[in-house]
């Protein structure tokens, strides 16, 4: 009998990097995963068709957990996934990145006993104030084997104590490389939204802002705005816009003149990323996906767990500075960046199998 993981994801992007893994696992048969859905991030866009798709198993379990305080929801799903585990009985659970769905799986496996891998292990912002912060300490100091994108990652782990602790840390490199690759000729074939814009190859801006330090706060928020708006005046500016973001840009009376549209799936971001001259965002994802389509990243926070693409040059931090948000766009706008470096692995997905693999014998 094939031993049987349980991975807990939560969120649109812990199910795209997560569909790598299964289709090496449904290749290789030598496991058998039970996927469970939390229902974090539920919106129409995680329907049955999301799932057809992207080529991604169905939910064996969907807990449908969303809406609540962060306390609430942890406590929920940690309730429900228990009961999962319960019933299941696997060898292991993994987890990815740094949800409240990934510490509710941590703390449901660590708590019965049953080992834990955790993929995208070893970020830091070390900004604290922010709850995935906290979700991805705790999962790694609970994991039974922590999986790495980067050296950063590693780096981070050992500063911790970890070369002290019985947890196996390995560096596999980034499964979101592998997800960007195989995706892209989809992304070719089903996007709409790109072709739909009439927007001109190479010559517009890409943006999303969604986290809770921007939207949270009017300043920072009008700020972010008001460069985009100056950026507006020599490029076009794309932003699908986050239904947090639509209600901060309402209740702060914020107007706009960039292009507000709705959110889009994942084929059609992909295709904006293709095309677009430069990225500018607050989502730690989209700035590696940046990356994997060549174009320069400008990160509207204060820091990035992502520090290498900084060390390099495709990324600039700039906060919610205008001043420096508009440096950054001409900094990119005038200097080419040689995006030809291996910062992230190869053949991720397998290297992950292969340690899961051996977690379980």
């Amino acid at each position: 009998m094939k031993p049987k993981i349980v991975s807990v994801l939560g969120a649109r992007p812990q199910f795209v990097k997560a569909a790598v893994l299964s289709r090496i696992i449904r290749l290789h048969n030598q496991i058998q995963e039970v996927i469970v859905h939390t229902g974090q991030h539920y919106d129409t866009q995680m329907s049955a068709v999301f799932f057809e798709e992207m080529q991604i198993p169905k939910p064996d379990y969907f807990l449908d957990i969303n809406g609540l305080s962060h306390g609430a929801m942890t406590g929920q799903m940690l309730e429900k996934i228990e009961e999962v585990l319960l019933k299941e009985k696997p060898q292991a659970v993994v987890v990815y990145g740094d949800t409240n769905s990934t510490l509710a799986g941590a703390l449901a496996a660590s708590k019965l006993g049953i080992p834990l891998a955790h993929v995208e292990a070893g970020l830091r912002s070390f900004n604290m104030n922010m709850p995935e912060e906290i979700n991805r300490i705790l999962t790694d100091r609970i994991s039974d084997l922590l999986l790495c994108p980067t050296d950063k990652a590693l780096k981070n782990l050992k500063m911790e104590g970890f070369d002290h602790f019985t947890t196996r840390v390995i560096k596999t490199g980034d499964i979101m490389k592998n997800a960007v690759r195989f995706y892209s000729e989809y992304a070719e074939q089903n996007a709409k939204v790109y072709q739909e814009l009439k927007l001109p190859e190479n010559q517009f801006v890409l943006v999303t802002i969604h986290r809770q330090e921007n939207t949270d706060n009017p300043e920072k928020l009008k700020a972010i705005f008001s460069a985009l708006d100056s950026i507006q005046d020599k490029m076009p500016v794309i932003l699908p816009l986050h239904p947090r973001t639509k209600k901060a840009l309402a209740n702060y009376s914020i107007n706009t003149n960039v292009r507000l549209i709705e959110p889009v799936g994942y084929f059609d971001m992909l295709m904006l990323l293709k095309n677009c001259k430069m990225v500018i965002t607050d989502s730690g994802g989209l700035q590696k996906e940046a990356f994997f389509n060549s174009k320069p990243v400008i990160v509207t926070r204060d820091e990035t767990e992502w520090v290498e693409l900084v060390e390099h040059g495709f990324a600039k931090i700039v906060g919610s500075d205008k001043t420096k948000i508009l440096h950054a766009f001409d900094h990119y706008l005038s200097n080419k960046l040689d995006f030809d470096q291996d910062l992230y692995g190869h053949e991720v997905g397998q290297k992950i199998h292969d340690e899961i693999l051996k977690l379980l014998t």
